[in-house]
């Protein structure tokens, strides 16, 4: 059976006001169809707050001016490993939308669990919905 290798992922967590920045994933991706913090993978040589950078302006258009740690965790889907290192994103340039075409929306943190995630998320939402409410 052959292993696979764990996908590095640079999630940030955007911070405006009392809105938090997801975007929906689209339907043909790995959990194509719900909604997620913006991200993506880290690349060979770069540190997780290059990597966010780069991925954000691919993805929503915004360059980061000021981020920090939040957490790091490990989850195994059935078909994929990732590592997820999120970094709460509290300056950004730039007005957001969906560079590829997804859906995005600014949320307010109270209405975060209405919306449906990947399961990998859920320990981000539970740490958000502590730390900001």
């Amino acid at each position: 059976m052959a292993t696979n290798k764990r996908v590095h992922v640079a999630v940030g967590v955007i911070i405006r006001g009392q809105q938090i920045l997801l975007a929906k994933r689209h339907g043909h991706l790995h959990q194509g169809g719900k909604w997620e913090f913006p991200g993506g993978k880290v690349e060979p040589g770069e540190d997780t707050a290059t990597a966010l950078n780069r991925e954000l302006q691919e993805e929503v258009g915004l360059t980061v001016t000021d981020c920090a740690p939040f957490m790091q965790l490990a989850y195994d889907y059935p078909d994929k490993q990732v590592l997820l290192d999120i970094m709460t994103v509290t300056g950004f340039s730039g007005e957001a939308y969906g560079v590829e075409g997804q859906q995005i929306a600014w949320i307010d943190i109270a209405a975060l669990p209405q919306y449906q995630f990947p399961d990998a998320n859920m320990p981000i939402l539970d740490k958000i919905l502590d730390e900001f409410l």
